[in-house]
């Protein structure tokens, strides 16, 4: 574990959100193209520390996608996640106690939200300050509007003092012992209904301290939320590029031919040193056209021999690795796939999922289309598939 075991960061995923009124739990949620979870992880790992996820044990599937579409520097600050409970606070636990358990336990945790996806290192860095300063400590930020407490009925009873109340955010940070001991003692004493980590350990008689939390530091809760985390998120990627991709494979033998990772079944196969997926490479060149960094052949030549049979996933995922480790987001792909056979047709929303599944993208930002040249030219002739591909992405602006 990173900087001598000093600092552990738990982030709390197992919840089903249901206030976000989808069916798809709000961490799982496609927000600027990719997991909600996602960018939180990869904001996070910006602080170098390691992390420990707490999910739901029917979301194995859907955690292995999200680190799919993770840069590989973010996945390397990820322990094995943990399986949570019913209740968030019995969640924490779980995590705390697998922190606990590590061979070289770490001396500080911080415990944050997967749904919080705009925590900086300076934030983080601030927490862990904090805690080691006084074992549990919170960011806060001062509350703007004026606070009501109401009956049943709706009837104002009070109006409490502004200048004492804060709006209390996450990473909420905690010396491990204190913090894991107040779970503990919480449990074992049934007191299951406590709000947030803090609450956990004020019950516990341990006094927390407020630090500086970040107003853009927003919790995403509502329909609502997800949609203005997804507008900011763009707006972190200013630099919108297009790049266009086009490739060609002739037919020889074979029972199927390759389409975005997908057989579609024919008589025939596609000739190629990989496994001639002429809509894999053509997306694939497009990524790359956006970037300005070559094209399919420079990062894969033909010539090497240890791309002879290989799946154009692997291409695919590693353009798609490139858009990511500029710390950039791929908004849309759109596809044209032009033959007279196959008919692509009937596997175009199969084809669309396995291109979805591969990019980290919902399906709404894959299109597949399909068309004839009306028997003209060598498609027409029935010798080959063409395809031509246009990929947006959005990068930062270098500075």
């Amino acid at each position: 574990m990173a900087d001598g075991a000093a600092t552990a960061i738990l982030v709390v995923a197992a919840g089903r959100g249901s206030r976000v009124g989808t069916e798809l739990p709000k961490q799982w949620l496609a927000v600027a193209g990719v997991p909600l979870l996602a960018h939180t992880l990869a904001t996070l790992a910006d602080s170098d520390r390691p992390i420990l996820v707490v999910i739901h044990p029917d979301d194995d599937d859907r955690y292995a996608n999200c680190l799919d579409v993770l840069p590989p520097a973010t996945r390397e600050w990820l322990l094995p996640p943990v399986y949570g409970a019913a209740t968030r606070q019995g969640s924490v636990r779980l995590g705390l106690e697998r922190l606990a358990a590590l061979p070289s336990p770490p001396e500080l945790v911080l415990i944050h939200d997967g749904a919080r996806p705009f925590a900086t290192p300076a934030l983080v860095e601030r927490a862990i300050a904090a805690a080691r300063q006084n074992g549990a400590a919170i960011p806060a930020v001062d509350v703007v509007d004026t606070i009501k407490t109401v009956d049943a009925a709706g009837r104002v009873l009070a109006t409490p003092e502004r200048a004492t109340l804060r709006a209390v955010q996450t990473p909420q940070a905690f010396r491990l012992p204190l913090i894991l001991a107040a779970h503990r003692a919480a449990e074992a004493a049934g007191a299951g209904a406590l709000t947030d980590d803090a609450a956990v350990a004020e019950w516990a008689g341990h006094p927390v301290h407020v630090f500086l939390g970040e107003p853009r530091n927003m919790k995403v809760t509502t329909r609502e939320d997800v949609t203005a985390a997804e507008a900011r998120l763009m707006s972190e990627c200013p630099d919108v590029r297009m790049g266009q991709g086009y490739d060609v494979h002739a037919f020889g033998p074979g029972d199927g031919v390759w389409l975005g990772g997908y057989k579609v079944p024919h008589e025939q196969g596609l000739l190629g040193h990989s496994d001639a997926d002429v809509l894999s490479h053509a997306i694939t060149d497009a990524l790359y056209g956006a970037l300005g960094d070559g094209d399919i052949g420079s990062h894969f030549p033909p010539s090497d021999p240890q791309w002879k049979g290989a799946a154009s996933s692997i291409f695919l995922k590693a353009a798609v690795e490139a858009v990511r480790a500029r710390g950039g987001m791929i908004a849309h792909i759109d596809a044209t796939v032009v033959c007279e056979h196959p008919k692509v047709g009937p596997h175009r929303d199969a084809i669309r999922r396995s291109l979805a599944e591969q990019t980290g993208l919902a399906l709404d930002r894959v299109a597949v289309k399909a068309t004839t040249s009306e028997r003209l030219g060598f498609t027409g002739r029935g010798e080959g598939i063409a395809t031509l591909a246009v990929a947006t992405v959005r990068l930062p602006v270098r500075r």
